[in-house]
């Protein structure tokens, strides 16, 4: 017994002594996996376009600009901030790009019901990081209850201001309306860069009875200047007819005042021939000789006289 017991003690010391370097051994792979995490936890970066908060404990220590920075290990803690361009949206005709947000609904000042589709560009200034993460605690929570909560109802209160024609004619200013009304009350740590209404989409029955309505405008329009240009020919004809009216009666008393002339100068020339008749009237005498071809008649009335001559008193003959 005495034998049996002191090798049953020798194999419990030896298996001890076996144990020791095993247990040391994952003490000491602890010991350098501590070090390495812990190495590998004292360094941080930040992206351009974030901003990093540094928490110690938990408590905001200070706002980390971009670059390459170091912390205590298991005591301190980076969480980040983007100031990039964040984007809400309503609307969507995918509604999963809209995430949880509802659609847009509104109603025209005449009441006519109309889908939007609105999107709100946003972004958070470098100076205000701190702010955000203290009283929001992330951009997602910064959003829903600065943005998404007051947004629709400053939407759906300027829409109601227009009505379905006039909000569809002037797009553009509807669309700054919003934006300032969004701006005016979006009072935290956020600056708003752009509101755009993308689409109104009013009810099939009105877009119609607006379709066959602007169909009639341009019939009526199309008869309205058929109808002017109807009137630009008459017009036009009522001239050319003056115009040849007036070149006849422009023909008519030119060719008038060249017989009146043609005859005060047939008049003067035979108040003249008469004057002249009269004052030499022999004139007639040598007019007839004038005309006279020497040629006796060949035929004769009897008892006529030959024409173109009389014969007088001979005259004395020569001695």
């Amino acid at each position: 017994m005495t034998d049996t017991q002191g090798n049953s003690n020798r194999l419990q010391q030896h298996a001890v002594a076996g144990s020791r370097p095993i247990g040391s051994g994952i003490v000491a792979l602890a010991i350098v996996l501590a070090l390495i995490a812990a190495v590998m936890g004292s360094w941080y970066t930040i992206d351009q376009g974030d901003r990093g908060v540094l928490l110690t404990n938990g408590a905001l220590s200070s706002v980390v600009d971009p670059g390459l920075h170091f912390k205590l290990p298991w005591l301190q803690r980076v969480e980040k901030i983007s100031l990039r361009q964040q984007v809400i949206k309503w609307g969507c005709e995918n509604q999963s790009d809209c995430g949880n947000l509802p659609a847009m609904q509104a109603y025209s000042r005449d009441q006519q019901p109309a889908n939007m589709r609105v999107t709100v560009n946003f972004h958070v200034p470098a100076a205000e990081v701190s702010n955000v993460y203290v009283n929001y605690g992330s951009i997602e929570a910064l959003a829903d209850r600065v943005i998404a909560r007051k947004a629709p109802q400053e939407i759906k209160t300027v829409f109601g201001q227009y009505d379905a024609v006039s909000v569809i004619q002037n797009r553009a200013k509807f669309n700054k309306d919003v934006a300032d009304a969004i701006s005016a009350v979006t009072d935290g740590p956020v600056m708003i860069d752009s509101v755009q209404v993308e689409n109104i989409d009013f009810s099939d029955a009105y877009e119609q009875a607006v379709e066959a309505r602007m169909t009639a405008q341009v019939e009526v329009q199309k008869q309205e200047q058929n109808l002017q240009q109807e009137k630009i020919k008459a017009d036009i004809a009522v001239t050319q007819a003056k115009g040849r009216a007036d070149s006849v009666k422009a023909e008519a008393e030119a060719s008038a005042y060249k017989t009146r002339v043609e005859g005060e100068a047939t008049a003067e020339a035979i108040k003249a021939r008469a004057g002249a008749l009269a004052n030499n009237p022999l004139l007639v005498e040598l007019t007839k000789a004038e005309k006279w071809d020497g040629q006796l008649p060949k035929s004769m009335i009897p008892g006529s006289t030959v024409p173109f001559l009389e014969l007088g008193t001979p005259a004395p003959a020569a001695n």
